[in-house]
């Protein structure tokens, strides 16, 4: 008998401290929406769903009439539904983790290896680096959503420097100077000037980060209750980061990076080296199968800083958008594929006129999210349709064709994560 190839799944919910509480969160609302018997607790945080085979969050399959339980343990025993060039690339694994996070507070500033760096810390110390791939990573926004990522234009550094003294002060006035050289120089003159900016701040000592910072959200506080506007130096956020982590030197990397804010369905894309932090909205993401996380501020948990300062990606750009591709084939569909093999995110917006909608198949297993709207799903290897609304995940196997009715003339939002060799 054929195996069957496309079956429902049920997410796996990690409750993080930074997560957004009870059904404030989008993960607890899709959570609540899919299943009838989800109690939804208001006092808990609903951070993260995981769609995939992680081993800390393997998707549960919702049918019984299939042996294995998880994901995970299908894909190990059915390795060429993956898709012939997934199978081999990726050695019989699936090379992706889906999710839909829903931030409240912020995440740490952090950076991910590229896969030889990756190797090297795995090797040196697996206390801290759990395995030897790399981990890139791209967001895209269901609601507003705001993150920390790449450093900025130098002009914009500079322009803090002189309107933030506490900020001169950890950077020091040689550091300071050689990046106001660097802005009439070539770009590795910029890219070695931040370096030597970056790594003052991130050496600078734990007691004087404190004292400057004090000095520095006092100052503002004061400015903000006398009704005066801090835009210019990032204020209200620098009062918000400070509430949740005082005397974090991650307060102080708002001036180095990119502050962006996404609209629902706008991305941005994380590769290798680069810095960024989640601040706040919901998402969802997708990223390789990896835990290697090397991070800059905003946590309690361990730093590494000279892997940190060593690793960073220092060429600073302003456009960090990740812009999708509109499909040739298909009108609904919007394609965002980044520069590495791991994965693809597709996102479908059908208007709820159409009756029927192709799921167009792809030579890789994939994970579809329904985030509005309410469908049949059927195949010509299943027994029998398989209803999904919001919050229901769909297995499909490589090549298999989907056909998902609409159930009501409300409009349809669905991501998708495979992987297109």
């Amino acid at each position: 008998m054929a195996v069957q190839q496309v079956f429902p799944l049920s997410g796996v919910v990690q409750q993080y401290a930074w997560g957004k509480m009870g059904s404030n969160s989008e993960v607890a609302q899709l959570l609540a929406s899919s299943d009838s018997l989800a109690q939804i607790s208001e006092d808990k945080p609903y951070a993260e769903l995981w769609m995939g085979c992680h081993p800390r969050g393997d998707a549960k399959i919702l049918d019984n009439r299939i042996s294995q339980k998880t994901l995970g343990q299908w894909i190990a025993e059915n390795q060429d539904c993956l898709g012939a060039k997934v199978k081999d690339t990726f050695n019989g694994k699936l090379p992706f983790l889906f999710k839909v996070l829903s931030v409240e507070t912020a995440l740490s500033i952090q950076a991910h290896p590229n896969k030889e760096l990756a190797e090297k810390l795995h090797l040196q110390a697996p206390q801290h680096y759990p395995d030897a791939n790399h981990k890139p990573e791209m967001a895209i926004a269901l609601t507003s959503f705001q993150g920390l990522c790449g450093f900025r234009p130098v002009a914009e550094i500079v322009t803090f420097l002189t309107k933030v003294p506490e900020f001169q002060f950890l950077i020091g006035d040689n550091a300071a100077e050689q990046l106001k050289q660097s802005l009439s120089r070539d770009s590795q003159c910029v890219a070695s000037a931040l370096r030597s900016c970056f790594s003052q701040l991130m050496k600078s000592e734990k007691k004087v980060v404190v004292e400057q910072l004090n000095l520095l959200v006092k100052r503002v506080s004061q400015q903000v209750a006398a009704g005066n506007n801090m835009e210019d130096i990032n204020g209200e956020l620098l009062l918000w980061l400070h509430q949740q982590y005082p005397g974090d030197i991650g307060c102080f990397a708002i001036y180095f990076l990119n502050l962006l804010t996404l609209k629902p369905g706008e991305a941005m894309f994380l590769e290798a080296n680069v810095p960024h932090a989640y601040l706040k909205g919901d998402c969802v993401e997708c990223m390789a199968c990896s835990d290697n996380t090397v991070r800059a501020g905003l946590t309690p948990k361990f730093i590494d800083v000279p892997t940190l300062c060593e690793m960073l990606n220092y060429t600073p750009s302003k456009d960090r958008l990740f812009l999708p591709t509109r499909s040739q084939e298909d009108p609904y569909l919007s394609i965002y594929n980044p520069p590495v093999p791991d994965f693809t995110v597709m996102k479908m917006e059908v208007p709820g006129s159409i009756t029927e909608y192709k799921v167009l198949a792809v030579d890789s297993a994939s994970i579809l999210l329904i985030v509005q709207g309410r469908v049949t799903a059927s195949t010509p290897t299943a027994q029998t349709p398989i209803p999904l609304q919001r919050g229901g995940v769909l297995f499909i196997g490589a090549n298999q064709s989907v056909s998902l009715k609409l159930t009501v003339p409300d409009d349809l939002l669905m991501f998708r994560a495979c992987c297109l060799l």
